[in-house]
C-alpha cells in the first residue's frame, strides 16, 4: 500500500486509472476506511477517463492514528467546550497535502458523509485546487436541520464491544448499525457488510477514532457561510431515506452552494449500495465535465 508523507502524518492511499488523466479524490466518511470506496466503483470511475485516488483519513485504516484520548461525549452533546486532537479543517488540509505529495495541482473532489463535509471545506478554502465538488449524504452543519433518527443516534453515540475482547459482539454491533442506516428499499447484504466490517477491523481499527472524528464534525459548526464562497461546479447527492442526515440536510447543502445541482436518490439510506452506483457515477462524471 503506497504511503504519502504529509507533514507529520503518513497517509495510506491507492489509485486507479491513467495517472495523466484528470484527478478525482475520494474522501471517506466517519470512522471508515478508503475501502468503502469499493474497487468496482473506483474502476468504473477510472474507465470514464479519470485518475481516481482514494485514501485513509488520519486516524483511520493504515494512516497515522491519533494517540489522544477520545473526547468526552457527554460534554460534547451538552455543548460544553471539549479538547479536540484535530478538526475537520485539519483533515481537509491533509487531503490538500496528499495532492501536493502526489504532484497534483487540481482535482475533482468527492466525499461521502463526513468526507462530504471535508470536501466542502476543501472547495471553500482552496478553490484554486478544486475542479469540481461532489458532496454525498453530508450536511451543511445548519443547527436548525432535523436531527438523526433517535435509535440511530443512540447506536452511534453509545458504547460498542471492544473487538480485542469480543470480536463477535463488535461485529454484531457494526452489523446492527449498518442495518439501521441501510437503504430500506433494498435487501440488506449481511454477508457483504460482515466482510467489510472484518476487513476494516483487521486492516486498521483504532480505539476512540470514531469518537474523535465525531467530535471534529460536531465542533465544525455551521458551514453555510463557507459554502456560499464555493465557486467550483458542485453536485449534492442525498438519499431520500437517510436516517442519519435526513433529506433536508442535502437540500440545505445544495441551497447554500451557488449553482449547485441537487440530486435526491429515492430510497437510498446513509449508504452507497451497488444498485445506486451507476446513477452516482454518471452524475459525478457529468459534474467533472463542467467548467467554471
Amino acid at each position: 500500500m503506497p504511503i504519502a508523507r504529509v507533514q507529520d502524518l503518513a497517509l495510506a492511499y491507492d489509485s486507479f486509472g491513467d495517472s495523466d488523466a484528470p484527478a478525482l479524490l475520494l474522501i471517506a466518511g466517519l470512522g471508515t476506511q478508503m475501502i468503502r470506496w469499493t474497487e468496482p466503483f473506483c474502476n468504473t470511475l477510472a474507465a470514464c477517463g479519470l485518475h481516481v485516488i482514494r485514501f485513509d483519513n488520519r486516524d483511520s485504516g493504515l494512516s497515522t492514528h491519533s494517540d489522544a484520548p477520545a473526547p468526552d461525549v457527554a460534554a460534547m452533546m451538552a455543548g460544553r467546550p471539549i479538547s479536540l486532537p484535530y478538526r475537520l479543517t485539519d483533515m481537509a488540509q491533509d487531503a490538500i497535502g496528499l495532492l501536493d505529495a502526489l504532484g497534483i495541482a487540481q482535482a475533482h473532489v468527492v466525499g461521502r458523509s463526513m468526507g462530504g463535509m471535508i470536501a466542502q471545506i476543501i472547495a471553500s478554502l482552496w478553490p484554486q485546487r478544486v475542479l469540481s465538488l461532489t458532496s454525498i449524504m453530508a450536511s451543511s452543519g445548519n443547527p436548525a436541520l432535523p436531527p438523526p433518527a433517535p435509535e440511530v443516534m443512540a447506536m452511534l453515540m453509545g458504547p460498542s464491544p471492544d473487538p480485542r475482547q469480543d470480536e463477535a459482539g463488535f461485529l454484531a454491533h457494526r452489523l446492527a448499525f449498518a442495518r439501521k442506516i441501510a437503504s430500506p428499499t433494498l435487501p440488506f447484504d449481511e454477508t457483504g457488510h460482515r466482510a467489510l466490517a472484518l476487513a476494516e477491523l483487521h486492516r486498521g481499527w483504532q480505539p476512540g477514532a470514531t469518537t474523535r472524528q465525531m467530535a471534529a464534525i460536531a465542533m465544525d459548526g455551521d458551514r453555510r457561510p463557507r459554502l456560499a464562497a464555493i465557486t467550483a461546479p458542485a453536485l449534492v447527492i442525498h438519499g431520500s431515506a437517510d436516517p442519519l442526515f435526513p433529506l433536508p440536510h442535502g437540500q440545505d447543502t445544495a441551497g447554500a452552494i451557488p449553482h449547485a445541482r441537487f440530486m435526491p436518490l429515492e430510497g437510498m439510506g446513509h449508504d452507497l449500495p451497488p444498485p445506486f452506483h451507476a446513477a452516482v457515477i454518471e452524475a459525478i462524471t457529468q459534474t467533472c465535465r463542467q467548467t467554471r
